[in-house]
């Protein structure tokens, strides 16, 4: 297997336990059960941005370009109903 093709699926199990750990915690009851989800999401969030890092500096991942102020405006526009 190509470096390449281990990043990425590394990158998705991350993006996968990612979600995951989302929907636990917005079910969950338990107060210390959540803020212990919350820390596991915490480092894998890190996990994942090291990654995507390591990939973007590999060349393996390049993002998409960067939008302008005026498609942020128009985005958080859409989002808020105004």
């Amino acid at each position: 297997m190509q470096d390449k093709d281990m990043m990425n699926d590394t990158l998705s199990m991350l993006k996968a336990s990612l979600t995951g750990y989302s929907t636990t915690i917005s079910e969950t009851d338990n107060q210390q059960l959540r803020q212990e989800i919350q820390q596991m999401r915490n480092s894998c969030e890190t996990s994942q941005y090291d990654f995507y890092n390591v990939a973007k500096q590999k060349g393996f991942y390049k993002p998409a370009a960067q939008a302008s102020q005026q498609q942020i405006q128009t985005v958080k526009s859409q989002v808020s109903g105004s």
